[in-house]
């Protein structure tokens, strides 16, 4: 391996490149580290096509950390609808809380202490520092592991818990000083060029010194062994209604989804004679494989609802009411249907 002085020309070419083919987004017009952590949090799991939107709906929202702090949780994970891992909203939330309570109200400049706030991890944390306050800290992703495991044709297996660390180790050989743009520059060789299959390499302003290509061997990078498997999981929803309103109730913070809204989860006899049928769907999340049963359980008799609801913690809704809450993808669904028939 050569040193990291004979290296740095691979960085350097990097940068030129994103100099002139860097993507025009709206988060990189600005170095508040505020919205950069919003947008590295959004975009985590997230195309930056399909999250654009949801970006700025949510910082025109939430301009700022007092802002976000002083709002109610339940608008906040409003806010975050249809972006899916609502633990993500809730850690951003509290995140802001902390921000305010130990920071006085300004966001940590130093790695370390980006590092302490709730859901940040040492990528977002390397991104922020990096980008806002001139960090010295590579923001090692999978488009991290992709490109140098192809550059270098190393075998490193990305699925280890030291990969973090070796991808870190690697990234200094080649980046120069401004690390800030270097990492959005990889960000964006990884989307846009070096990407899972069938990468641009024709494009690349690092085939020349790429390994794996000169071997033509991009296919084989990066090397991943462990694959988690996915869990099956059968839930059960009663969508209890009459005339117009229907029964919901809040999850808890223990399990998925945590406090979006959702159905009951059982009734009792009582209320079984209502049921007009019961519909599957099939949903995924990350390692997870679920089959939801929802009943459509129409409560015709006023007495009965009457007595159910008041002896229940739920909370009564309608369809036009409901869209200012947040409900899992698949109930969400569901009620969309409802409101197009």
């Amino acid at each position: 391996m050569k040193n990291n002085h004979d290296l740095l020309h691979i960085g350097t070419k990097l940068l030129n490149w994103y100099y002139q083919n860097a993507r025009d987004l709206p988060f990189r017009k600005t170095k508040d580290p505020y919205k950069i952590w919003i947008c590295e949090i959004v975009f985590q799991q997230t195309r930056i096509l399909q999250g654009l939107n949801h970006y700025n709906r949510f910082v025109e929202r939430f301009p700022d950390v007092k802002t976000l702090a002083e709002a109610s949780e339940d608008e906040v994970l409003l806010y975050w609808k249809g972006l899916g891992y609502y633990s993500r909203a809730i850690n951003i939330h509290k995140a802001a809380k902390q921000i305010i309570s130990d920071y006085n109200g300004i966001f940590p400049s130093q790695y370390e202490e980006i590092l302490k706030l709730k859901g940040i991890g040492k990528y977002t944390a390397a991104a922020v520092s990096s980008i806002c306050f001139k960090g010295k800290m590579p923001a090692v992703d999978g488009n991290f592991y992709r490109v140098l495991s192809r550059i270098f044709a190393d075998d490193f297996d990305v699925s280890s818990s030291r990969a973090f660390a070796y991808f870190s180790e690697l990234s200094y050989r080649i980046m120069p000083n401004n690390v800030g743009d270097f990492n959005q520059a990889m960000m964006d060789l990884g989307s846009e060029i070096c990407k899972p299959r069938n990468p641009l390499c024709g494009d690349c302003p690092l085939n020349e010194d790429c390994i794996a290509f000169s071997l033509q061997k991009t296919s084989q990078f990066p090397v991943k062994t462990k694959k988690i498997k996915s869990e099956n999981l059968n839930l059960q929803y009663f969508f209890v209604h009459r005339e117009e309103q229907f029964l919901i109730q809040q999850r808890k913070d223990d399990f998925i989804w945590k406090k979006l809204f959702e159905f009951p989860t059982a009734i009792p006899e009582v209320l079984q004679q209502f049921s007009k049928g019961c519909k599957t769907f099939q949903h995924k999340l990350t390692h997870k494989n679920l089959s939801i049963d929802i009943y459509d359980v129409e409560v015709t008799s006023n007495e009965i609802w009457d007595h159910f609801v008041s002896e229940h913690d739920y909370l009564v809704t309608d369809l036009e009411s409901s869209v200012n809450r947040s409900f899992p993808k698949p109930l969400e669904n569901y009620i969309q249907n409802l409101l197009k028939d």
